[in-house]
């Protein structure tokens, strides 16, 4: 079943499309990147496949992308719009995994401590700017409190699985070949369906391991 909702936020009004599960267990929450929305190849690979494993999935689409903007705005007021749309996700009694891809992971990981946020489902985490490393955001990361799940590609730009920080503070699963948006080469010998199954496979199995 699908179903969007409109959520007024102190920065304007959000939109929640729901695929919900026959029996949820869990409402998985994931918001878009700074340069696109809620129709990004992971996502919807997402929202296609979580329900019949007992999983809600929430797309969330922040203020500025509703009211049509090219632009996403400051990470203040990118956290804002995600504060004012929580309670509608926690309307159906479940726990909530707060996520998001690039932009997105970050803002589910700077609020996931004070949403009490069950756990972290972190898409194409932009551990630094393309080519410079040395600004790495490994801190906002490691500092959700949560358990954690950062799926990564391969050639992501934006940090490549090897450079994240040890530790143990998270899970990683890495899609071969994949770009920032998940995308495979022609020349992979790993099709984007087959990308695009790693991805739905590990978050299955993970968010199976929350309940």
């Amino acid at each position: 079943m699908t179903r969007s909702e409109i959520i007024p936020t102190e920065t304007g009004d959000a939109r929640i499309t729901w695929h919900s599960a026959k029996t949820p267990k869990l409402v998985l929450a994931v918001s878009h990147g700074a340069g696109g929305g809620i129709e990004a190849r992971d996502l919807v690979a997402l929202a296609g496949a979580l329900p019949a494993h007992g999983v809600s999935v929430a797309l969330v689409e922040q203020p500025w992308r509703v009211a049509g903007k090219k632009l996403a705005p400051a990470p203040k007021t990118l956290d804002k719009g995600w504060r004012g749309i929580w309670p509608a996700l926690e309307k159906p009694g479940l726990p909530v995994i707060a996520g998001g891809r690039s932009a997105g992971a970050r803002v589910a990981c700077r609020t996931a401590g004070e949403l009490g946020a069950a756990a972290v489902l972190a898409l194409s985490f932009p551990l630094h700017p393309p080519g410079k490393p040395e600004k790495s955001r490994a801190e906002e990361l490691l500092g959700a409190g949560v358990p954690t799940l950062v799926v990564q590609g391969g050639n992501d730009p934006f940090g490549k699985p090897a450079e994240f920080p040890g530790g143990g503070a998270y899970e990683l699963a890495e899609v071969p070949y994949g770009d920032h948006g998940f995308a495979v080469p022609k020349r992979a010998d790993i099709t984007q369906d087959e990308a695009l199954s790693v991805i739905t496979d590990a978050v299955v199995k993970w968010t199976g391991s929350l309940v």
